[in-house]
This record gives C-alpha cells, sequence and structure tokens, in this order.
C-alpha cells in the first residue's frame, strides 16, 4: 500500500513566505506564551490591543504567494515601463553603477541593513564613507562644509531657503528664485514656503532678474548650469545679493564642477544639489542624495545630519554624527526643520563612485559629456536646427516654437524622449550613458527627411572645444585627498568597501533591537527588483505611457496600505516619515482654510510624542501646545480636554503616536479621537508603530484622519544606515483632495509638491509590493501578533533583572518595552549609556537609548528573529546585570568596570600593561559563545563633547590622523 502525497495545495506552499520572515516557529510560539503566562498567541493579543479598536474585518488583500511567484507578477507590471533613451535631464541622469559598487553596497545586506550610526562605535566604516561624502562636496563646491545628504535636490534647496532666512541680517521675507532652476525645485520651494509666511519672487527673464536684484530680499536661489543648460557668470549677482545682507544659493551640478568655476569661488554662501549621477540610477525619481554645503558661518544651522571627527577614550581619531543638535527632533517645537533623516545608502554610494574613479576619472567623465555636448550641437547647428547660443555643459536647448509637441513626438517613436520646456523650446541632456549613436540619433530626430547627417568623422577625431566660456572652466584642484586617489584598481576598491564593512554592525549580523525604529528582515527576494532595468532605468518625468509599470505598482501598494490602515487615500510621494508628517499636516491645513477655518492652527502634542511631531507642525506654521502624560506614560485626558476647551477656537489637531511612544496600547484612543474632533480639530495619528497594528487594528477605523508611515520601519525597506526611507501619508475621505500634487508632473492640485519627484523614493516601492504580496493578509498579521509577542517574551525573561517602565494593566507591553535602569545610577554609577556600550563587547546594537524617557533602553525585538537570538540578546542583558551586581556589591570600583570601560579593542586587550580590576577574558569573553563568533569595537568609547568642541568634517582617514 503507498502512501498518499499531502494535497496539491500543501504541496504547492503559497505561504512558503511566512515562516522565512517569521522568525518564531509553533514550537518557539508555546515555549514563549508559558514564560508570558498567557495560554495562547490570540488570547495575547485579546489582552493587549484594546477590544474597541480591534478589526472587525480583516484586510481585503490577495492571498499570499510564493517568491517566484511574487517576482513573476511583478516582473509581468515592470514590464509595462518603457525604457527609452532619456535626455530629459532636469536633475535627473543615466549613469554606470559600478559592478563593483553595485554588488557590493547597493546588493550587500551589510550596507543596506545598516542603521543610522548614532552608536558610533559600531558605525566606523559608514561615517568614513560619509565622511569622503562631505569631502567630496566641499571640494567640488569649493564651500568649507557640507552635511552627509538630504532627500532630494528640492528638498535641500526649500531647506537653503530657511537656512538663508535664520542666518542673514536681512528681514525680508522676499526669497528670489530664478525661472530658469528646475521645476521640480520651484515647486517645492513654494510648497514648503507659503505655510512660514515667505514670498516666493519667480524671475523668468533676465530683466526680471535684474530688477529682483535690485529690490528687497533675504536670499536669492539660481541653478547653475541651468535647467536649459545655460552657464552665466553669477559672482556679480553674488555681490549683489551680500550688498543687501542677503544669501546667495546655488543649485549646482556636481559632474559639471570638475569643469566649472565652482560656486565657493565666486560667492555662494549655499551649494544643494543631487549626487545622482555619481552611480546611482534613475529609478523614476528615487533615492538619491541631495547634498547641501555652506559658508563655515551657517555650520551650526546646517539641517541634516553631519559626521565629524572626534577622538576614543583611548585618544584614537573615530568618527562620529557631530553637532547632534541639528538632529532637529531633539529640538521639538524650537526645532527650524524636521529633517531627521538622510540618504545614506545612495550618499555612500555617489561617495564610493569618487573613491573608484577620483578626480581623474570624474574629469573624463565630464569632459566626455561636454564633448559630446559640442560635437551634438555643431552637428545641430550643421543641420539647420534653432540652436539658442549659450554657453553649456551638457544641456541644450532650442527654439521649436509650434513644432514642439511633433518633434518630441518624433523623437519617442524613434527611441528618445526629450523635454519640453515652456511649450515651446525643446532641452536635450547628455550624460555618462551617451554614446556616438545617442548623438547621431539626435541629428536624425532633428534633421529634415533626406538631409545628410552629419558624421563624427567631422568632429571627433581633433580636440573638441567645450561649450564652457573660458571665464567660467575650473582651474583649481578637487579631491587630492588620498582616499580619492587610492583605490582605481577593482581589487583595491573591492577591499576599502570590505574594509569599512567589516567595521561595523548591521542585520546581517546581529538583531538590532532598537525601539521604534522596527530593524526587521529585508528579504532578498524584495530586494532583487530595484536593479531590473525597468525599475531603475526609468526617467520621473518620461512621458506617463511609459511609466505605466510605476503607475500600476503605485495604484495597488496605495490600495493594499488602504486596507492595512483603514484610510481612504494614500499618496506614497513623501520620502521621508518627516516629510509624511508634514506632508499630512499641510492636509489637515488645507482642509481648515477650505472651510473657512484658515485661523485654526493650534496643534496639541502630547510630551511622549516623537519630536518630529513638534518639528512638523512649526513647519506648516502651526502652534504647538504640549499636553501632559500620566504615571503610566498615556496622554492625560483630563488635560487633553482641558486644552482641547481652552484653544477650541483655534484647534486644528492633536498629534499622537499609537500605539504610544511608550510601548503601550492606551484604553482610550477612541475616546481621545471624538473629544478632539467635537471641538472641530482633526487627529493625526503617527504611524511610527504601525508594526503593532497592521492586521489587529487600523487608525482609519477608530478616529484618525491622518497618518503617515514608515515602508522603511513597518514594509521592509531597509534602512540603509539612515535612508532610503519612504513616509507615505495616509487620510479619511474628505482630506483626499488635500493629498500632495505634483503640477511639474501634470498632477496638479492638493497642497503642492513636498518632494523633487512625484513617487518620492519610487524605485524602492517594490520591496514593500513584494513584502505584502508575499505575505498576504494572514501573513502580515501573524507578523503583528510576533512582534508584539516577541516584546511580551523580553519583558518577561528580564523583568527580575529590568523592570519595564510602563505596561499595560496587565502588565503586557506592545510591540516595544522600556526597561528602566534609571536606579542602577545611585547603586552603581552605571547608566543606560554604559549597558548600551558593553552590549557591544556582547556583539549587539544598542536598543534605543534615553528615549522617550533618560537612563532607559527602548527594545523592539520585531517579528524576524527568532528565539535564540532572542534568547542571546536576553542572556547578553541578564550577563551584564550581574556585571552591575559586581559594582554594587564594590567587588569592582564604579569607575573601573567593564561596563565603564567598553567596547573593548583588540589593540587595548592586547596591551602589554594590563591594571584593569577585571580580567582581559571578563572584558572580552563574557559569555563562552563568544570565543566562536566576536565582533571586534574598532575603536573605544568615543568623547562626544570633544567632538563638538573641535569641529572637524573633512576627509582624514583614521589612520592618517592617528600618525
Amino acid at each position: 500500500m503507498t502512501t498518499a502525497l499531502p494535497s496539491l495545495s500543501a504541496l504547492e506552499n503559497a505561504t512558503e513566505f511566512q515562516p522565512r520572515h517569521i522568525g518564531i516557529d509553533a514550537a518557539d510560539e508555546a515555549h514563549m506564551l508559558s514564560v508570558i503566562g498567557e495560554a495562547s498567541r490570540r488570547a495575547l493579543i485579546d489582552g493587549i490591543v484594546p477590544r474597541s479598536i480591534a478589526r472587525s474585518q480583516p484586510m481585503d488583500l490577495p492571498a499570499a504567494t510564493t517568491e517566484a511567484g511574487a517576482l513573476a507578477e511583478l516582473k509581468a507590471i515592470a514590464s509595462k515601463n518603457r525604457v527609452l533613451k532619456s535626455f530629459i535631464g532636469q536633475g535627473y541622469y543615466g549613469t554606470h553603477t559600478p559592478g563593483v559598487i553595485l554588488r557590493n553596497i547597493l546588493e550587500n545586506p551589510a550596507w543596506y541593513t545598516a542603521y543610522t550610526p548614532y552608536q558610533a562605535e559600531i558605525s566606523q566604516g559608514r561615517m568614513e564613507a560619509l565622511v569622503n561624502f562631505q569631502t567630496m562636496v566641499c571640494d567640488l563646491t569649493a564651500m568649507p562644509i557640507a552635511n552627509a545628504s538630504m532627500l532630494d535636490e528640492a528638498t535641500a534647496a526649500a531647506e537653503a531657503m530657511t537656512l538663508a532666512k535664520r542666518s542673514v541680517k536681512s528681514k525680508s521675507n522676499r526669497f528670489i528664485v530664478a525661472g530658469d532652476a528646475h521645476p521640480q525645485t520651484i515647486e517645492v520651494i513654494q510648497t514648503r514656503a507659503e505655510p512660514l509666511g515667505i514670498e516666493v519672487v519667480l524671475a523668468n527673464s533676465l530683466t526680471e532678474w535684474n530688477d529682483a536684484l535690485d529690490g528687497d530680499y533675504f536670499a536669492v536661489l539660481a541653478q547653475y548650469p541651468a535647467t536649459s543648460g545655460r552657464i552665466d557668470d553669477l559672482k556679480a549677482d553674488a555681490d549683489k545679493a551680500h550688498a543687501r545682507s542677503a544669501a546667495f544659493i546655488a543649485a549646482a551640478d556636481l559632474l559639471a564642477l570638475t569643469l566649472i568655476t565652482p560656486p565657493g569661488e565666486w560667492g555662494a554662501d549655499i551649494v544643494v544639489g543631487s549626487t545622482q549621477r555619481f552611480g546611482m540610477p534613475m529609478g523614476a525619481g528615487g533615492p538619491h542624495a541631495a547634498f547641501m554645503a555652506c559658508r563655515d558661518e551657517f555650520k551650526r544651522s546646517l539641517p541634516g545630519r553631519l559626521v565629524g571627527v572626534s577622538v576614543d577614550v583611548h585618544g584614537k581619531p573615530a568618527y562620529r554624527l557631530a553637532l547632534q543638535t541639528r538632529e532637529q527632533h531633539i529640538r521639538r517645537e524650537k526645532a527650524t526643520s524636521n529633517i531627521c533623516t538622510a540618504q545614506v545608502l545612495p550618499a555612500v554610494i555617489a561617495s564610493m563612485y569618487a573613491v573608484y574613479h577620483g578626480p581623474e576619472g570624474l574629469t573624463r567623465i565630464a569632459q566626455r559629456v561636454a564633448a559630446y555636448t559640442a560635437i551634438l550641437a555643431r552637428g545641430l547647428k550643421a543641420l539647420g536646427a534653432p540652436l539658442r547660443e549659450h554657453g553649456a555643459f551638457d544641456t541644450l536647448s532650442l527654439h521649436t516654437g509650434a513644432a514642439t509637441e511633433k518633434i518630441a513626438a518624433r523623437a519617442v517613436s524613434m527611441g528618445a524622449n526629450l523635454r519640453i520646456y515652456f511649450k515651446e523650446y525643446l532641452c536635450i541632456s547628455l550624460d555618462e550613458t551617451t554614446t556616438r549613436a545617442d548623438v547621431e540619433l539626435l541629428w536624425k530626430i532633428f534633421a529634415a527627411e533626406g538631409q545628410p547627417l552629419p558624421t563624427f568623422a567631422d568632429y571627433a577625431d581633433a580636440g573638441v572645444e567645450p561649450l564652457i566660456p573660458a571665464a567660467l572652466q575650473r582651474t583649481s584642484a578637487f579631491m587630492t585627498h588620498p582616499v580619492f586617489n587610492t583605490h582605481h584598481s577593482e581589487t583595491g576598491m573591492l577591499r576599502y568597501i570590505r574594509q569599512l564593512s567589516d567595521k561595523d554592525l548591521a542585520l546581517d549580523r546581529t538583531m538590532i533591537p532598537l525601539g521604534s525604529c522596527t530593524m526587521k528582515l529585508n528579504a532578498t527576494s524584495e530586494m532583487i527588483p530595484i536593479t531590473w532595468p525597468e525599475f531603475a532605468h526609468v526617467h520621473p518625468f518620461a512621458p506617463a505611457d511609459q511609466l505605466r509599470g510605476y503607475a500600476e505598482l503605485d495604484e495597488q501598494l496605495r490600495a493594499w496600505l488602504c486596507q492595512a490602515t483603514g484610510y481612504a487615500g494614500i499618496s506614497l510621494q513623501p520620502n521621508a516619515g518627516s516629510q509624511g508628517e508634514y506632508a499630512g499636516l499641510l492636509a489637515i491645513r488645507g482642509w481648515h482654510q477650505a472651510q473657512g477655518q484658515g485661523h485654526r492652527n493650534i496643534c496639541l502634542i502630547p510630551s511622549s510624542a516623537h519630536g518630529t511631531n513638534p518639528a512638523s507642525a512649526q513647519m506648516v506654521g502651526m502652534q504647538v501646545v504640549v499636553t501632559a502624560c500620566d504615571a503610566n506614560g498615556n496622554v492625560d485626558m483630563a488635560d487633553l480636554k482641558a486644552k482641547c476647551e481652552q484653544h477650541a477656537d483655534k484647534l486644528a489637531c492633536v498629534m499622537i503616536t499609537y500605539p504610544s511612544t511608550h510601548g503601550v496600547f492606551e484604553t482610550q484612543v477612541k475616546e481621545l479621537c471624538q473629544l478632539v474632533h467635537q471641538h472641530g480639530g482633526r487627529v493625526y495619528v503617527d504611524g511610527a508603530n504601525m508594526n503593532a497594528l497592521v492586521g489587529v487594528a487600523a487608525p482609519g477605523e477608530f478616529g484618525g484622519d491622518v497618518s503617515h508611515l514608515n515602508l522603511h520601519k513597518t514594509f521592509c525597506i531597509p534602512h540603509g544606515g539612515g535612508g532610503p526611507g519612504v513616509g507615505p501619508v495616509c487620510v479619511v475621505e474628505d482630506l483626499v483632495p488635500y493629498l500632495p500634487g505634483h503640477a511639474t508632473a501634470g498632477v496638479p492640485g492638493g497642497v503642492g509638491a513636498v518632494s523633487a519627484a512625484p513617487l518620492g523614493n519610487a524605485a524602492v516601492l517594490p520591496i514593500s509590493w513584494m513584502y505584502i504580496r508575499m505575505m498576504g493578509p494572514d501573513g502580515l498579521k501573524a507578523a503583528t501578533e510576533t512582534a508584539i509577542l516577541s516584546a511580551n517574551y523580553i519583558s518577561a525573561r528580564l523583568k527580575g533583572h529590568y523592570p519595564t517602565l510602563y505596561a499595560s494593566a496587565n502588565g503586557h507591553v506592545a510591540h516595544e518595552c522600556i526597561l528602566d535602569l534609571r536606579g542602577f545610577k545611585e547603586t552603581s554609577g552605571v547608566m543606560a549609556e554604559d549597558v548600551a556600550k558593553r552590549l557591544i563587547d556582547y556583539g549587539f546594537h544598542a536598543p534605543t537609548l534615553s528615549f522617550p524617557v533618560p537612563n532607559t533602553l527602548m527594545v523592539e525585538p520585531t517579528e524576524s528573529e527568532t528565539l535564540a537570538e532572542l534568547d542571546r540578546f536576553i542572556d547578553a542583558m541578564i550577563a551584564i546585570r550581574e556585571e552591575i551586581r559586581q559594582i554594587e556589591a564594590g567587588t569592582w570600583p564604579q569607575d573601573d568596570n567593564p561596563l565603564k570601560h567598553a567596547p573593548h579593542t583588540a589593540e587595548n586587550l592586547l596591551a602589554a600593561d594590563w591594571d584593569r580590576a577585571y580580567s582581559r577574558e571578563a572584558a572580552a569573553f563574557p559569555v563562552p559563545a563568544l570565543r566562536r563568533a566576536k565582533y571586534w569595537s574598532p575603536v573605544g568609547r568615543v568623547d562626544n563633547v570633544y567632538g563638538d568642541r573641535n569641529l572637524f568634517c573633512s576627509c582624514v582617514p583614521v589612520s592618517e590622523l592617528a600618525s
């Protein structure tokens, strides 16, 4: 008798991905529930999530499919994009990502799963790459200081506007923008300026420009080279601005700056731009690392992150994030920006592109582009095309008048995209990927029928005279540091990349239990599509019929996210959670204005809220009023009611985080929403903790009006060392008309554009699509419940060693728990930071340190961690508690123990003299498993105060400083 095979449905295993994403199996779950003291996962969840907000209906999503099945479906969607040769330019260009960088950084989890480098000791590799980025920008712009990247060029320009406003002596509210700047940059500037009362003056002609510069303003911005390709001498204009105590901002192209006079040499005060063409594919708009550089006098107000050089406890140089006050969420309602992230992975790629090519390689690439541009221009002129005569680097413009649309359509029919500019002009932009065949194609597009075409033999054999005006050609050296002049072989580059990644801890090596940050599996199958040509090589402003795949991806993902959140409409345009917050508050503001209630400007924010909340509120012109929390970390409903009544006539909204920042499901959230609505306000529910809600409860159903999501948290887009991110904004039905628009892309309306590209960081959206498609509704719900299970398991196992600070009435937490270390200061002198640094010796990234409560650790395990890894972390925490007891007992002095000296470097442990109160073995191998697999911190504890007092942010490798 033969044994029957299992059913075909079982063998097809459509849910194969769920146990690969969720690290806990049935046996693990049973054990964890026994430790917690619950009979089942269902009972645990029912006792944690208030029944008043629990979903009554499951999410209407496609059932799970296999990894291969999801990839095949997404490939079919991608194939609906048409990949033509785009000569559109406008800030987005074809580029070649060197294979060694593609494989070893963009596709390498050691780089893409890393977290923001707040823990300096385990982030030395990625911070060296970012210092390289800062130095590259400083050198190419000839500015003294640059930050470690911005979200996109348009955002950087808007941030430059507000940086100038708070830095110059002029008291004017007028901001002058050259009409020949990139259209998307102008649009984002206009969006950002209006709530702040800044008047944006567009100068669309030379006369308007000169008249504006002779008037009243606090700053002026010009594109360099202009979006039409023109290169102007802007020194006299910068001098005019300075004479009026105003700032001059240049939006510059880094590749062009290898050949043209850098802005720092002709008087620019702030320089912004994109590094996209340094190795990052266009990807329909992102992610790409923008940059901002400025005068030294502005450095203390420079937004974004800045990597600087300090020293460690042994006196050795070490990198760290400098000037932490620039992390705007720390400043809350006093913030000047809500930017608390960067585009680290694209910035690393751009910096490595510069390291690999070096100054000579970059110059050669730029010269080739300039040569092709000059040859193209000569051929077009010979054909009689209506070429506009001006200096140019890579972009030509033609006054084609009534024939503009016809020529553009002819180009598309021949496989090329040109840019229509001001309706009667065409622009052609060349780039690193341009070939002789491309130039010949462009000649053919503009040639009359039967007209002889120019040939390269006429131009290419002799030296080519560029179109760059002689007076504006660069003469100064750049990128002279050895790091840009060493690693030009693939072997050398490969080893340099590996050397840096070996210094860091990322998710590929260890659990990263960061509360509020949700560091979960970024599955390989989710990552594969981002480099498909159909997604990677599409221009964000290509004709809509070439973006049908992206349109379908956008439509499906928005529909699925609506199911997950309970909202009616979503925009995927914001490319960070902070931008999602901003867009959501703009929607609320716009709705109030449409109701004739534009005076409503009070935003109530609980004291426990994420710091970006008050920062975002002030950016849209709202006044922040802080409401109290009770002893359990919940919103104080009595105080909230009093504040609602006090500000009833001006109440715009309340911003809450749910579950709370303290890791608890507050039971009165529906009552809170009703209270605010009764007083005419709207409810903003911060989606940072959405990993505790998907499939279990939906903010759009329990009373939220607006939320932003973090696709780089809940929906698996990797953090990439601090970016890319995607922060979709989700709204109820009556707020849908106030979602972001994008007039530049032909999508007017809403509150205007908040990002440079219509879909923001479009190229990483396939990651979240794949995650949802492979998990299905049941898998997504199981992931949420497992995350809650894991957090409660950690809390339960550690309660005898570290009390959990906040919990619900039954002692349970949500998907994260705050471990209370405050008592150790009195008994042993140990602070939470000491525990965080000691965890490095155990091979762990620390949990979130001192947020939201000082001297605590907030732990979020995520559903992706295995029971073995959870236990490894718990065992490390228990072992550290035993070390604290040694201090409490007097065995080790309070100033000489493994916690105070952590992390321990190999160099320190191998020193001839060892006069510590504890053994080398206790320092290096506190648990036996470390003898088989040990991470060695490359530096000792970094001195933050020294770094801020001695700010140094240029490119000097640690090895060189040490000598």
